[in-house]
């Protein structure tokens, strides 16, 4: 009998249940999700794409990933920025993507921010990292029962308030700790999946980027 929250594949893996056993979400979940990210331009684009998720599924998110990478020059935030009212009729127009006025400009506003982060931190990995959060703050065991009673964290609501004092948009508590899981800041596999190890493994061997010192 397995966890709650966990699922036997095909292959005989247990995994998290929220993959479905489909074959684009369980490649995301084996190699993406949770595993940790300090490129810049992965991170720009998750926190994009978590803003455009809100009121969706994240499925269908990463169902549309190759055409929001298009759309928005690869999540080049440098590129993005320059982005003006040309480009925000032609994300209108694509039938590929969410088009939502809202997001798309916040999409463009985010990478306006992400500059101003790079400038004062050296990176946006540098920023995201230095509220990685500390043993106390996590469950001492990763259940479906703890995920489902935690979709913010005192973390995530700390970074939610920050980004909004920036000037960020579309980054409320819950999206930032979608945001943390899924870029590994946290292991929220759930103890049993075939994942977490892996997961735990990379996160211990990781190299935390340091912000620029004045």
């Amino acid at each position: 009998m397995t966890a709650k929250g966990i699922v036997i594949g095909e292959d005989g893996f247990l995994r998290c249940a929220w993959q479905g056993n489909l074959d684009d979400y369980r490649r995301y979940h084996d190699e993406e999700w949770g595993r940790p990210v300090t490129d810049d331009r992965r991170l720009f684009e998750k926190i994009c794409l978590e803003g455009f998720q809100s009121g969706l599924s994240w499925l269908t998110i990463l169902r549309k990933r190759e055409a929001f990478r298009a759309a928005f020059a690869g999540f080049d935030f440098d590129a993005v920025a320059k982005f003006g009212d040309a480009e925000i009729g032609r994300c209108l127009a694509d039938t590929g993507i969410v088009r939502h006025r809202g997001k798309i400009v916040s999409t463009i506003n985010n990478a306006r921010r992400a500059q101003e982060l790079r400038q004062e931190f050296g990176s946006l990995a540098a920023y995201f990292w230095s509220y990685e959060p500390q043993a106390a703050e996590r469950p001492q065991v990763v259940t479906y029962e703890a995920i489902v009673a935690n979709p913010t964290t005192p973390t995530s609501t700390r970074i939610s308030k920050d980004l909004k004092k920036r000037g960020w948009t579309f980054v409320g508590p819950t999206t930032i700790y979608a945001f943390m899981q899924a870029m590994g800041l946290v292991n929220d596999h759930i103890e049993g999946c075939h994942c977490r190890t892996v997961v735990e493994e990379l996160r211990g061997k990781l190299a935390r980027p340091q912000a620029r010192v004045a």
